[in-house]
């Protein structure tokens, strides 16, 4: 462990605020290992002064950035990319180590961090604009894309690097700086990557304070960048109390908001389905990385038709899982993130049952010999109706709910009935009933999948929600332009001055 470490740059004591340089005058972050209970490392956090200085030199790093051509922006991406590669084996090992994600989900997230890499030096050619036809002779209207400016990213813990990528190589290709501040629960794998971060800059002659990093509290950092106009955009991934909280300060200030918020994704199973593929899908949907993605699946929509065969298909998985290191690639699950991540779920649970919910199996915290240390419990699976006030809310962490639909009208309203919009799927043969699914009638979450689950998305597609979720859009697709600002231009190349819509104004022989 402590050799990966070192080769990550990660020491036992460690400055968490870099702008150029590193710094670290607030309070001490303990990194806690999830999977044995043992310290990591020490974090000293940043300072409200150490924030005012970060900020002005990402600003000023911001200043150059823009008028550097977006192909040599790109050619900085292309080499933190390949430095990625390079470190994917130590930095899946940390991301497991600080989080408790099993290593081939490590590995995943990391390669994530490299795709968007790769997606990003390509746009980084593609900043299109547009020309449009004027409406006036001798004119061309146009629009073009300028570099934001100084962008905050907000992340959590349960994607401790990949969330940061998404947004801070799309923002460098389009000319802006980022400020990071990453969960407090994922402190060394932020700093393992501004590391590596900076060691490219350096290398390619960019200010490295482009990739700004603001470990600390929400009091100390959080609320300052909500707060910040030197910030025009935030994108924030947490809860929906964080993401209202940042939103109400932002919008108030008149900023700009990308929120990745909570997700209570559910996934229909027809009786068409291929039974087998919608197990396996429901399986690593719930139980992947604990139960603690935001695409996770909560709520399992089940026709009556096929939910016996289904439920005694995922009893037997559940109960055979192998739970365990999540440095073992035989593990299927690791712990969740803390102590408090397992009491929050017992809680959910209690809930469940005072409502008149059903446990069918697990839901127990594991200690003991075998798991000395660390904040692992059973996957638990349970019966619900889908109007118990407890299945209106996410809970973050391995809790499915299993419930039946008669006709394909009820399932969509039973899946639409929720505050959360993320991500959403169905298992289903009929091509009437996917394609109501994926229609303005169907699913109304920001991701809607037909026979594949509703987590693994793709880098290559735009990613987000509605409704509670938040609206946002990060990833692939167009959400390049988020991070950018748009400008419509028009151009006279005539001897006159004719007005739009034909106007006329003062007489012919004025002036």
């Amino acid at each position: 462990m402590h050799s990966i470490l070192n080769k990550l740059g990660i020491s036992e004591d460690n400055l968490g605020a870099f702008a150029g340089e590193w710094r670290g005058g607030g309070n001490v972050i303990e990194k806690i290992s999830p999977v044995d209970g043992k310290v990591l490392a020490r974090v000293h956090s940043a300072s409200a002064e150490d924030y005012e200085w970060a900020v002005g030199r990402a600003h000023e790093a911001f200043l150059k950035w823009r008028v550097t051509p977006g192909p040599v922006r790109g050619e900085t991406v292309r080499r933190l990319g390949n430095a990625l590669r390079e470190a994917k084996s130590d930095l899946a090992t940390l991301v497991t180590l600080e989080t408790g994600k099993i290593i081939a989900e490590g590995e995943g997230e990391v390669q994530e961090m490299i795709d968007i890499c790769d997606f990003a030096v390509g746009q980084s050619r593609m900043l299109y604009g547009l020309t449009i036809q004027s409406e006036r002779p001798s004119h061309r209207l146009m629009e073009q894309w300028h570099p934001l400016g100084v962008v905050a990213v907000i992340s959590a813990f349960n994607f401790p690097v990949a969330v940061w990528s998404w947004n801070a190589a799309l923002a460098a290709v389009c000319g802006d700086a980022t400020v990071w501040k990453a969960s407090e629960k994922t402190p060394l794998t932020a700093i393992a990557v501004t590391k590596i971060a900076e060691r490219v800059c350096r290398q390619t002659g960019a200010d490295p304070a482009i990739f700004t990093l603001l470990m600390g509290d929400r009091k100390t950092v959080g609320q300052r960048l909500a707060a910040d106009r030197r910030i025009p955009l935030i994108s924030a991934t947490g809860s929906v109390q964080m993401g209202i909280h940042v939103a109400q300060t932002v919008h108030g200030r008149l900023g700009k908001t990308i929120m990745e918020l909570g997700g209570n994704n559910a996934l229909v199973v027809a009786p068409s389905a291929d039974i087998e593929m919608a197990t396996q899908s429901i399986f690593f949907g719930a139980v992947g990385t604990a139960g603690q993605r935001c695409t996770s699946t909560r709520r399992v929509i089940l026709h009556e038709s096929v939910a016996d065969k289904v439920r005694k298909k995922l009893l037997a998985a559940y109960k055979t899982m192998p739970i365990g290191n999540p440095l073992d690639r035989k593990t299927l699950m690791g712990p969740l993130i803390d102590k408090n991540a397992v009491d929050m779920v017992q809680h959910s649970i209690q809930r469940l049952k005072d409502e008149g919910g059903e446990v069918l199996y697990g839901g127990d915290p594991l200690d003991g010999a075998e798991f000395p240390g660390g904040c692992y419990m059973k996957p638990c699976l349970a019966v619900a109706k889908p109007d118990l006030e407890i299945v209106q809310h996410e809970t973050f962490g391995p809790l499915l709910y299993l419930m039946t639909y008669r006709d394909f009208d009820e399932a969509l309203a039973i899946h639409n009935n929720v505050p959360q919009g993320l991500t959403s799927a169905i298992f289903t043969n009929d091509v009437r009933e996917a394609e109501k699914f994926l229609s303005v009638a169907g699913s109304d979450c920001g991701i809607a999948n037909v026979n594949t689950g509703t987590s693994g998305a793709e880098i290559g597609g735009a990613f987000g929600g509605e409704k509670e979720t938040g609206g946002g859009r990060e990833s692939g697709s167009d959400s390049w332009k988020s991070y950018m600002r748009r400008q419509t231009n028009t151009i006279n190349f005539s001897t006159e001055l004719p007005l739009a819509q034909g106007i006329q104004f003062g007489s012919d022989d004025a002036g």
